[in-house]
């Protein structure tokens, strides 16, 4: 039913304009989980603007945005495949229509984050050295002049294995978090409706456009936020494991938790929830009302 060419060639530019407006928010979680101890959020945010003005709140977004378009790409062509595959499988096996279509949403925001880690991941690590570039917490990260100059020398130190580091950890925090964040949003959906439903009588309801808007964006803010807080610890782990050293050793999970453990208990998995809780709401409820919005402008005549 869309113009892939459209879709694509139009969600890139849309979402690229969101991921510019929330970068700032992902740069200041960024610094809040590596820094040792973690300073308070506003504290650190005014250390940022003073030391490096506001270009500090960009710092990495030029390769950010170079891995947006691709991945993005496989995301969405990965999300739409398969919550139409597994939507029409579980409908025939007899499953209810509300739990077939969790299940397809949890397995499309699961099919679509481990395909989008392929391109993502190398991109992720390069742009969080350059987030941190200059902080004491990343010593390592204070020699790179740009993304390119980045890549070059983790693929020179490293080689490809360096550009995939966390690339498990990655799988393991972006799966869980796309799965529970595309349920929660099925669910949610359907609680919003029904509650309206039922406040007006019960009857069938046709909602205008505006309304379906606002119940799409409550609902994309909800699991937005309840997706943060479940994987918060494990986004702090990877996060850990792309940007510090680690003194010559490899960083593996096991060392990574207990370094957090040593520092402020399981608290410290929380370090930047509240940037990264603001972010993932934020960007859930813009993201998904421009999701919609793409595929209503890509739709081919006939399936408007």
């Amino acid at each position: 039913m869309l113009d892939k060419w459209r879709f694509f060639v139009l969600g890139a530019a849309l979402f690229s304009g969101v991921s510019a407006a929330l970068y700032p928010a992902v740069v200041l979680k960024t610094r809040l989980q590596v820094a040792q101890p973690a300073p308070p959020c506003l504290r650190a945010a005014a250390s940022i603007l003073r030391h490096e003005g506001p270009r500090g709140f960009y710092r990495g977004f030029a390769t950010s945005l170079a891995g947006t378009v691709p991945a993005r790409a496989l995301y969405m062509g990965a999300l739409e495949a398969t919550k139409s595959a597994v939507g029409t499988a579980t409908l025939r096996f007899g499953v209810p229509e509300p739990a077939a279509s969790a299940a397809a949403s949890a397995a499309a925001g699961l099919s679509a984050a481990v395909a989008a880690q392929v391109v993502w991941t190398p991109i992720d690590v390069v742009s969080q050295r350059l987030m941190v570039q200059g902080s004491a917490a990343a010593t390592a990260a204070a020699k790179y002049r740009g993304g390119v100059d980045a890549f070059k020398k983790i693929l020179f130190s490293d080689g490809l294995r360096g550009l995939y580091r966390g690339f498990g950890m990655s799988i393991l925090t972006y799966a869980p978090s796309n799965a529970v964040w595309w349920a929660s949003y099925s669910l949610s959906q359907r609680l919003i409706w029904g509650g309206i439903g039922y406040h007006m009588g019960g009857g069938e309801l046709r909602p205008g456009h505006g309304t379906v808007v606002v119940v799409q964006g409550i609902s994309a803010a909800v699991a937005g936020g309840a997706s943060a807080v479940m994987t918060m610890p494990l986004d702090t782990i990877k996060t850990r494991m792309q940007v510090l050293d680690g003194g010559g050793e490899r960083m593996t999970i096991g060392r990574t938790v207990r370094s957090l453990l040593r520092e402020g208990g399981w608290g410290a998995c929380y370090r930047g929830l509240g940037p990264r809780w603001a972010s993932m709401s934020v960007s859930a409820t813009t993201m998904i009302t421009t999701y919609e919005f793409l595929k209503r402008l890509s739709a081919k005549e006939g399936f408007l």
